[in-house]
């Protein structure tokens, strides 16, 4: 969080934040996963997967060393996927905002952008990359700082996700009422993954509100799973970067 914050810094240096502002004015709606996740047009049994598109992880190393993000994310949306999760994040996951412009450049699906937000320049930012959603890390955030990026990430037009992965963090999420809830079954410190944590939280969090599940899902039967306990979207990585025939797979998974 403090790398991305001080690259958030040196990045208003050549943006200042009142042009990125003014940017961010001028640009068309969004096109919403929230919106997508509730009238979704699906079989009841199919799944609305937001594929992502990633080069490296710190749990999996690299994923792809011929890394082509708008290619992969076409293939994703041409096998029906319901969104694109890009990853910007430089260090840990080789990550470079170029690659969302990319795959914006290739897609006509939601994407959200993954990365370490912790400065509401990020916030525009996502915004002005062409990015519609955007992923806020309740583990790394104090409540009046995620609240911020809330209010901002609302008033621009962004569809929010807020992640936990503790009962702790979700009380501290559930007054967010316009946020997906994005439950991560990957421990952020050990990098380990339980779809158990997913299935606990579950049960907590209130009827109506839209909630997806992350990492750790590897087949239809993990989804089918976790569509039981109320999940209306799962958000998968490394089971489509590691295969031999994403299309194929993400076709599986959807059902």
């Amino acid at each position: 969080m403090a790398e991305r914050r001080n690259d958030a810094k040196h990045s208003s240096v050549h943006l200042p934040l009142a042009r990125l502002e003014r940017i961010v004015a001028g640009l068309p709606k969004i096109r919403s996963l929230k919106e997508g996740l509730i009238q979704g047009k699906r079989h009841e049994r199919q799944a609305h997967i937001i594929a992502e598109v990633k080069k490296s992880s710190p749990s999996a190393g690299l994923l792809r060393a011929a890394y082509d993000p708008a290619g992969v994310a076409r293939t994703y949306e041409q096998a029906g996927a319901a969104g694109i999760s890009v990853l910007t994040e430089p260090r840990h996951f080789l990550g470079r905002d170029k690659d969302l412009q990319q795959v914006r450049q290739a897609v006509n699906l939601p994407i959200l952008r993954k990365d370490f937000v912790s400065d509401p320049y990020q916030v525009l930012e996502t915004r002005a990359l062409g990015a519609d959603v955007i992923l806020l890390i309740a583990a790394g955030l104090e409540d009046a700082l995620l609240k911020q990026l809330y209010v901002t990430a609302l008033a621009i037009g962004l569809d929010v996700i807020v992640e936990v992965h503790t009962q702790e963090e979700l009380n501290r999420v559930l007054p967010f009422d316009q946020a997906i809830i994005g439950v991560n079954s990957r421990d952020l410190n050990t990098l380990k993954t339980d779809l158990e944590q997913a299935r606990d939280l579950a049960p907590l969090i209130p009827p109506g509100r839209r909630k997806i599940a992350e990492s750790g899902i590897k087949s239809r039967h993990d989804i089918e799973d976790l569509q039981a306990h109320g999940y209306s979207g799962f958000l998968i990585g490394e089971t489509l970067m590691k295969s031999d025939n994403a299309a194929a797979t993400l076709r599986g998974l959807i059902g």
